[in-house]
Parts: structure tokens; sequence; C-alpha cells
């Protein structure tokens, strides 16, 4: 009920919005345009056909709300909303939790899917960074931008890929082992494609990007994984958990205290490395934090994805606020170069699977896996760059596409698998009748 309700107050503003554009009262059409995205994002959850769509629709009232007033949302009184470190707090919290979604046992699944997995590892890092430095090519985007769509193609696979596949009725197994090995394979293989593909648009910097993806990435599932360790492991491996922590505790003491001094070089692969290892340490302790909350409170699991979308929508939120020229000028072909991407990617994922000899429920979850990208990680990255307003641009337009077209080809072949599994049966029953 209360969501036809914003359903309603959304035409109502969209109405409002429309009159005060006309009548050039500017302050009436932007705020009424921008409560009608909104309500819209909380009323489609009343159409059925529409309700797996309310995140996308928050994402396109962030859109809004960062083209209609950019300097509201790049700065809050003296925080900078762009600041590096802010940034790399909500990223770390988008990646924890997505990964209190997985288990240890999801890196386990190659085992069981070993060519499913190889096939959409080798497909998803060479289709999309190949596709992406084409298309960018093809468009002549500024180097920045073209950085950015090359940049989105490198990174791992989505956790969005999991979701489709399981709409879809694909191998979840096989879906949520490739997101999890790609993702930890992106610390080596994003910085190296991105070397390749983007060297001359942008400086890369090898190992500096691979600190960073470890930090964004990696530190964060660690967290989760150690969450998931308490939550199903022995008690011995808890007891090592807890040790573990233990040691995380002193070192951070001694690294924060009598090694404040030793370690304050600001340049220096060591300072980074050390930097790491006290992000890891950190892990750990949240880790324990965290499933300790998990047993007061256990609805926290399920709450964790929301805390994911927030981030997703403030990271475009900001995205686009601090790219909303650019954005103007060229963001109906960078919409276009997104539909070519993604497209590509179920096309060639889909035909690079069936080539190798996977049947089509295979098939077409790799399509899923190489075709849906990790926008998180890619804006994280941009993020830490110090260019968000440009190679941070791509993933801004790109990951809402990514969902609106992972649901529609989602439930486009949910659809055909249910017609083509009602055949089987049927075609059975009329053998068993002749027999």
């Amino acid at each position: 009920m209360i969501r036809k309700i914003f359903l309603w107050a959304s035409l109502l503003f969209f109405l409002t919005s429309t009159f005060g554009y006309f009548q050039e009262i500017e302050t009436l059409w932007k705020s009424s345009l921008i409560g009608a995205f909104c309500a819209l994002a909380i009323g489609v959850g009343s159409i059925k056909l529409l309700s797996n769509y309310q995140y996308t629709f928050w994402i396109l009232a962030a859109v809004a709300a960062g083209l209609i007033y950019p300097q509201t949302f790049l700065h809050v009184g003296s925080l900078d909303l762009r600041n590096k470190g802010l940034i790399l707090g909500i990223i770390q919290l988008v990646m924890f939790g997505m990964g209190t979604q997985m288990s240890v046992r999801d890196f386990t699944g190659i085992r069981h899917s070993g060519r499913g997995v190889l096939v959409g590892l080798i497909g998803h890092f060479t289709i999309m960074p190949i596709m992406g430095f084409l298309i960018a090519s093809t468009f002549h985007f500024e180097p920045e931008i073209a950085a950015g769509i090359i940049l989105i193609g490198s990174c791992s696979s989505g956790l969005a890929s999991n979701v489709m596949t399981y709409i879809a009725k694909g191998d979840l197994v096989l879906s949520v082992t490739v997101t999890a090995i790609s993702t930890i394979a992106a610390p080596i293989m994003t910085p190296f494609l991105m070397k390749l593909f983007a060297g001359t648009l942008v400086e890369v910097k090898f190992f500096n990007m691979m600190m960073e993806i470890i930090k964004i990435v990696l530190i964060p599932l660690t967290a989760a994984m150690v969450h998931d360790v308490l939550k199903t492991g022995s008690a011995k491996t808890k007891k090592n958990i807890f040790i573990t922590a233990f040691i995380a505790l002193l070192w951070l003491l001694i690294s924060f205290t009598v090694g404040k001094n030793m370690f304050s070089a600001p340049t220096g692969n060591a300072t980074v490395l050390i930097e790491v290892f006290d992000f890891l340490c950190g892990a750990i302790l949240v880790g324990c934090a965290y499933n300790w909350l998990y047993k007061r409170y256990q609805k926290i699991d399920a709450l964790m994805p929301y805390f994911s979308m927030f981030g997703i929508i403030y990271f475009t939120l900001v995205t686009t606020a601090a790219g909303r020229d650019n954005l103007l000028e060229i963001g109906f072909l960078l919409f276009f170069a997104s539909v070519l991407h993604n497209g590509a990617g179920y096309f060639f994922g889909y035909w690079l699977s069936r080539w190798s000899g996977l049947d089509k429920n295979r098939s077409r979850t790799i399509a899923f896996e190489v075709g849906l990208q990790n926008g998180g990680m890619a804006s994280g990255l941009a993020g830490a760059m110090g260019k968000l307003a440009t190679v941070g641009l791509a993933s801004a337009v790109f990951s809402p596409w990514m969902n609106v077209s992972g649901s529609l080809l989602a439930n486009f072949w949910r659809k055909r698998n249910e017609r083509e599994e009602r055949s089987e049966v049927a075609k059975t029953g009329d053998e068993v009748v002749v027999g």
C-alpha cells in the first residue's frame, strides 16, 4: 500500500517538475524531479514486472541528483566526498557486504567445474578488456574516459552475475566459483590488462594498482571469510582464528605506536606492503567483530547487501556530480558504448562456451560471468587514482545498464529454460506411451 502511494506521488512530482520547468521556476522543477525519481524508486516495488529494478531506479535517482545539483554532492561542509580515504572506506564496505554473501566453499568449486571455470576466466579476462579497448578507440573518447572503459572491462566479475544466474536457473555453483576465482586473480590481471591496453592513455603503476586492488577487494573479502569460518568452522579452526586475531591486534598496536616512526616514509614499496599488512590484520579483527555481532543479531547478513547497494549509489552520485560536464557532453555516446560492451560480453561469452563444448545451461552462466563486471571495484580504483570524474565515469554509466540488461536476459533465459523443460517432459511422456 505504501509503495503504491509513492508510485502515485512520483507522478505528482513529475507533473510539478514539468510545471516548474515551463514556468522557469528553477528550484521547483529541480527539487521535484529528484523527488519524482526517489518516489519512483520506492513505488516500482508495487509493480510486479518492475519490482526487480528498484535498485536500478535508485541509481537513476542518484544520476539525476548528481546532474542537477553537482556542487551539493561534492562537499558536505569541509568534507570532500571525493576524498581518497572516504572512497576507500566505502568501497571496502561495499566489497565486505558482497563478501558476506559468499563462503570459503565457493573457492573450491573449481574441482567440480574445472573446464567451465577455465572458459569463464579466459573469456572474462580477454573478451571484455579487448572489447573495451576497441570501443574506446572507435568512438575516440578522451584518454582518461577511454581508460575508464578499459578499466571496467579489466575488473573481475560482479556478484550481480550470481544473481542473474540464479534467476535464469543457470549453474549457480559454476557462477559463484568463476566470480570468486576472478576476484582472487584481479590484483594481477587488472593491472596487467590496464598496462597493456590503457598504458598509453593514463599512467598505470602496476605495483601500486595491485596493492590498491588488494585493499579494495581482497582485504574486505578476507574479513568476510573470517566471519564465514567462525560461523561454520570446527572448534580447532575457530581457536586458530582467535590466536591469529590476537597476534594481528598486537601487530597493529606496535605498528601504530612503536613502529609509527619506523615506517613513516611516504614512498617506497616496503611502506606500501606494511600498509597492506596493517589492513590485513585489521580485516581479521573486523571479521571477528562482525561474527560477534552476527551471533547476537543473525539478520545482519541479510542486511549487508543493502549497505553494498548504498555504497554503489554513493559512487554513482559523486561520480556523476564530479563528471557532470563530461557526462552532459558524451553521456549518450557513453551509454551506447556500455550497451555494446555489455552485449559483446553476453554474446561472445555464450558462444565461446558453446564452442568449448559446454551445454546451454553452463554457456548461459558463462555469458553472465563475462558480461557483468565489478563496477564498484572500477569506481574504487578510479577514486584511488584521483580521477573519479573521468576514469570513473564509465562505471557510473555501465553499472546501471548491466543491472537492467542482466535482469532482462536472465528472465528471458528462465522462460526459455522452462519451455525446454516442458518440451523435454512432453517428449519423454510420448516415448513412454509409444513404448
